[in-house]
């Protein structure tokens, strides 16, 4: 498969990587130290018509493709603009918005995309649980039809956006007998009588993208308020996945090509030995090393997105490998990064050190590299 970009989305490329090194990028090391969700931040990426990428203009947006928004992604990455910010943007415009965009009436997708889309509301997803991670299935958050409502009782964990969020597309069955087949997804606004969030998680990486519990105790929802059918949600919420293998993958091969540039601008920079240290063996394989993997893994990356745009169902055996091989490559490529910085890397003055706590969260995020392998060899052997 070859893939090969239009000069306008090469120009919209590197229109996103000067605008996030200027613009973004000086802000991030604050908010990573404070783990704060900057809405500074959030507003520049909504002033450069990124929250609402793949959206028709109609809805605020801009139509972009799932390549583009994938170049776009990427260069955000390459810029050196912190994951947690990249993550509620992925959340936020992939998880919530394009579900409400897909699946929503008229009336929803007025009341709400073109909020989203233009940055004036802020989304979650509320799908995993305590007990229903990697098994989303087993959710046990009911939905009890009352009169013109349904009431909503459970929680959700490790939602990311949860604090911020104006608006949740929120997962819950309403009948367990049936498993998946009753999983249906509902539009919960923040102010919705029996709605809350817990204290944001101080978490390992991605430390400016603010995430929480959520908390659902006889929560109202009124019936215009079911997105789609009863029963679809969690097809709704598999649909995500096309996203989640491609548009939310291509930061981590940004970040990758970042720690690269740094790499090797260090190993040129720094002496050991009355030689810079880009003259040893080991550090030049190193560095061959994560090129090699970096564009590895965005072939798969922009594999998946082209099949996307081609109109294909998503391929689960090219998604799986692209979601495996970024999380436990791109983590790799953080290590050798951190390693070729040596006592430098282990700092918070450098970059590196912030990119290998974020790049874990790739191999755990959104189905983990276990589960990713799982999938693959059961397509292998079907």
């Amino acid at each position: 498969m070859e893939f090969s970009f239009s000069e306008e989305q090469l120009l919209f490329r590197d229109t996103i990587y000067k605008y996030a090194k200027n613009e973004i990028v000086p802000l991030c090391e604050e908010a990573d130290l404070k783990s704060e969700f900057s809405f500074e931040i959030w507003q520049k990426l909504a002033r450069m018509g990124l929250l609402g990428l793949p959206f028709p203009e109609e809805y605020n947006g801009q139509g972009a493709d799932v390549v583009t928004c994938c170049l776009a992604s990427e260069a955000l990455g390459h810029a050196g603009v912190d994951s947690g910010h990249l993550l509620a943007l992925g959340a936020h415009t992939y998880l919530c918005t394009d579900t409400l965009f897909k699946h929503g009436n008229e009336h929803q997708k007025k009341t709400y995309v073109h909020k989203l889309a233009n940055g004036e509301w802020i989304g979650c997803m509320g799908l995993t649980e305590p007990g229903a991670g990697s098994d989303a299935a087993a959710l046990q958050t009911t939905a009890v039809k009352k009169g013109d409502r349904w009431i909503l009782n459970g929680s959700k964990t490790f939602i990311t956006n949860a604090p911020v969020a104006d608006v949740c597309v929120v997962y819950a069955t309403v009948d367990k007998s049936k498993k998946h087949a009753g999983i249906t997804a509902f539009i919960v606004e923040k102010n919705f009588k029996g709605f809350s969030t817990g204290k944001p998680f101080h978490k390992l990486g991605v430390r400016a993208s603010t995430t929480s519990e959520i908390f659902l105790e006889d929560c109202e929802i009124p019936e215009d308020n079911v997105l789609g059918n009863i029963g679809e949600g969690f097809m709704y919420a598999h649909q995500t996945l096309e996203w989640d293998r491609s548009a939310l993958l291509a930061p981590f091969v940004g970040a990758m090509q970042f720690m690269i540039e740094q790499c090797a601008r260090y190993a040129t920079e720094r002496v050991q030995f009355d030689k810079p240290i880009k003259s040893f063996q080991a550090i030049q394989h190193k560095l061959a090393d994560m090129k090699m993997v970096m564009e590895a893994a965005r072939l798969a990356v922009y594999r998946v997105a082209s099949l996307k745009d081609a109109g294909y169902p998503i391929n689960h055996l090219q998604a799986s490998i692209a979601k495996a091989f970024v999380g436990d490559w791109g983590f790799k490529v953080a290590s050798d990064a951190v390693q070729i910085f040596g006592g430098y890397g282990y700092i918070h003055d450098y970059p590196v050190e912030r990119m290998i706590r974020d790049a874990k969260l790739a191999q755990i995020g959104g189905g983990t590299s276990e589960i990713q392998r799982l999938i693959i060899s059961r397509l292998l052997t079907l």
